[in-house]
């Protein structure tokens, strides 16, 4: 391994409906990477072999079929949508690679060829489920992207809900990418909801805030402190792209560019240097970093860079990240990862209303996850984790 330079493949699109989630992860890759590479205790070199897939979802399994046959590689760090990891999986499987995927999901898999380094279910779904129903009410109204992340994301929070005596007063799906929401955007607003959990991706969530907020306040709402958005996945990165409704919406996480940790200051000090054009980092940019930290440190201890000993090197690994300490669960090559809730603001950042007072182990099927209220104006906060 002395000398080594190792070929990653970095595969984000750059260009579609979500371009701007796709940049950032791009820049959270060659982050890590220029950092690691400027190390001078380390012989380890890492090389990114960048491919953009162009929003896509049909074409991420050629490309990343091409970035292992044609390239030769056997790591590659990509996908921001399930559609896309789903895509490329059996490609991963067949030709013994590993797909380091930085995204937080809706679970509902493991793969051993996959090591999954953003929130599972249990670390963000259950939590925001629980605190919207301590803290906003049981009526929801439900609104998302037409596939899979939607899907699951809405059914579990559905059950939830209904379980806990809540009800849902709608809930529509639209293609990814899709802006024709006015009518919907009516009939919520119409209802009245106590919140409004949106699953929708890219431009067609950027516009279903615009125009929430545009009629709420036409109907003399307010609409964030009414009836907020709740999401699973709104960032850093997409608050720029709401304009004038880019505060009050909550967000579901493990990372927010605003907590407050020693690697987080210097994570985003050096993020601003570099790409302060793309906003403050976000959680997809932060998981891409970790993806990026991860390999290297599994390539280490492993002395080999091949499929099976990397594969079995990360089980376990732990790493001091931005956002806390994570580990790489060795059962199911998820990450242990701390809850957070956090509320947008103008100025593009979150503050953080809710953290879990541990990190949570994953629990990508839910089959022992449980959470304690996460209630705003409870001291401490705190999620209940089962081991």
């Amino acid at each position: 391994m002395s000398g080594d330079t190792v070929k990653v493949g970095i595969m984000f699109s750059l260009t579609g409906s979500y371009a701007a989630i796709g940049a950032a992860m791009r820049a959270g890759a060659d982050l890590a990477i220029a950092e690691l590479n400027a190390r001078p205790d380390s012989n380890l070199r890492l090389e990114s072999v960048f491919a953009d897939p162009k929003g896509d979802a049909a074409a991420y399994a050629d490309v990343a079929r091409r970035l292992l046959t044609d390239r030769g590689l056997t790591h590659v760090i990509g996908c921001y949508t399930s559609s896309s990891r789903k895509e490329v999986l059996p490609v991963f499987e067949k030709h013994d690679a590993l797909l380091w995927y930085p995204s937080h999901y809706e679970g509902f898999e493991s793969s051993e060829n996959v090591v999954y380094t953003g929130a599972a279910p249990n670390q963000h779904v259950l939590p925001l489920a629980s605190y919207l129903l301590h803290n906003h009410g049981g009526r929801g109204w439900f609104v998302g992207s037409n596939y899979v992340w939607a899907w699951e994301n809405n059914r579990i929070l559905r059950e939830t809900m209904l379980a806990e005596g809540g009800e849902v007063l709608g809930e529509r799906y639209f293609p990814v990418g899709d802006t024709d929401l006015e009518d919907v955007v009516r009939q919520i607003v119409e209802d009245r909801p106590d919140f409004i959990f949106t699953t929708l991706i890219g431009e067609s969530g950027y516009q279903f805030c615009r125009l929430l907020r545009a009629e709420a306040e036409r109907m003399g709402i307010d609409q964030a402190a009414r009836m907020p958005v709740a999401s699973c996945s709104l960032s850093e990165a997409e608050l720029p792209h709401l304009g004038a409704a880019a505060d009050g919406h909550l967000s579901s996480s493990v990372y927010f560019s605003t907590i407050e940790t020693a690697e987080n200051a210097r994570f985003s000090a050096l993020w601003r240097e570099r790409y302060a054009h793309l906003g403050n980092p976000c959680a997809d940019a932060e998981a891409t970093y970790i993806a990026v930290r991860l390999l290297a440190g599994a390539i280490e201890r492993a002395g080999d860079t091949s499929f099976h000993a990397v594969r079995e090197a990360v089980r376990g690994l732990k790493l001091d990240a931005p956002q806390g300490p994570v580990t790489v669960d060795a059962d199911n090559l998820h990450c242990a990862m701390r809850p957070r809730i956090g509320r947008s603001r103008q100025d593009g950042t979150f503050d953080v209303v809710f953290a879990a007072q541990s990190v949570a182990a994953p629990d990508p099927y839910l089959v022992w996850s449980g959470a304690e209220a996460p209630d705003a104006q409870s001291t401490p906060h705190h999620l209940k984790v089962i081991r």
